[in-house]
């Protein structure tokens, strides 16, 4: 970041919380998936500098593996090999595979607790109230220290999850379903929504498009994070930039990324420049002089601003508060 929009960026404590929204997230730019039982790949994450890190049980890993990565990931929760930055996830496996128990059982009663659980395959509410009430009977039973409800990713592949979506979403807002878990992120699984569809992937992804808006509307309608499809083309760079810069126009908080190649690429696709920075933070600053004057609408850099520009403005400030420093 250029040392002069630092300026700009203390000047959001200034700036009356009215204007701008709070949200108990962080940045989750890019979700890189690494097999749970390949040490090798989750040594590597520490170089990386990727937001997010799920470290995987369900498919990225083979049934005769899992009972190895159920050992290799609390030895690496535990390490001190992640840096800082680094949000640490543990995607486990479906309700409705049977293995979720014994994924918690490892996960949760080791040196170190995930920063946040992932449970896939998510239909409709009731995945995630099992998943409650398995999290709550681990804790009365083997008194793991939960001091809050883990942050939960759910991942959305079907189309009756899509259309259950708004349903899952409102759970969030039951104050009776925050003991042991609290949604915070939606993920969409759009090869296996496609499969589902019986449709075909094409590197336009139009034919998901759909699915892709409704996903990330729902989301932000209940203050979640929405987090976009994997670009499986992973060699493909300049493709994986087009299509990361149209999530974020889209609104999606971030992207799910296959190879480390891909992160610096996705994690500067959804990061303020710092000339939208400056110009967020100057505008926000100019609706403040006028407001205090007792002007309504108003011209800024030639165009007349409105409330829709305001939070504009006001998101792209608070998505570069969020970027680690």
């Amino acid at each position: 970041m250029n040392p002069s929009v630092g300026v700009y960026i203390k000047y959001l404590w200034n700036v009356p919380r009215f204007f701008v929204r709070t949200y108990s997230i962080r940045a989750r730019r890019a979700v890189m998936y690494v097999p749970g039982m390949d040490e090798r790949k989750i040594t590597k994450l520490a170089n990386l500098g990727v937001d997010t890190a799920v470290l995987d049980l369900e498919d990225g890993v083979a049934v005769n593996q899992k009972a190895a990565a159920r050992e290799m990931i609390p030895k690496a929760l535990h390490s001190s090999k992640f840096m800082e930055q680094t949000e640490r996830v543990v995607r486990i496996n479906s309700i409705s595979s049977g293995l979720t128990a014994l994924d918690l059982e490892a996960v949760l009663t080791g040196p170190s607790l995930p920063d946040a659980l992932f449970l896939p395959k998510v239909e409709d509410i009731g995945d995630i109230e099992k998943l409650a009430e398995m999290v709550l009977r681990l804790r009365d039973r083997t008194r793991v220290n939960l001091e809050k409800p883990f942050p939960l990713f759910i991942l959305i592949e079907s189309p009756l999850a899509l259309l259950n979506l708004q349903k899952i979403c409102h759970w969030s807002r039951d104050p009776t379903s925050t003991q042991s878990i609290s949604l915070a992120v939606v993920v969409f699984g759009s090869d296996d929504y496609l499969a589902t569809l019986g449709g075909t992937r094409t590197e336009s992804a139009s034919e998901i498009l759909y699915a892709r808006q409704h996903l990330v509307t729902v989301a932000k309608a209940y203050n979640l994070q929405a987090i976009d499809l994997v670009h499986i083309d992973f060699k493909n760079l300049s493709s994986l930039e087009l299509q990361a810069a149209e999530g974020a126009r889209m609104g999606f908080n971030g992207k799910q990324v296959i190879h480390p190649s891909q992160v610096p690429v996705v994690q500067k696709a959804f990061t303020p420049s710092d000339e939208q920075l400056k110009w967020a933070v100057d505008l926000i600053k100019a609706f403040e002089e006028h407001q205090a004057s007792g002007k309504g609408a108003f011209s800024f850099r030639d165009h007349m601003i409105d409330k829709p520009l305001l939070l504009q403005a006001e998101n792209i400030v608070r998505l570069s508060n969020l970027q680690p420093k």
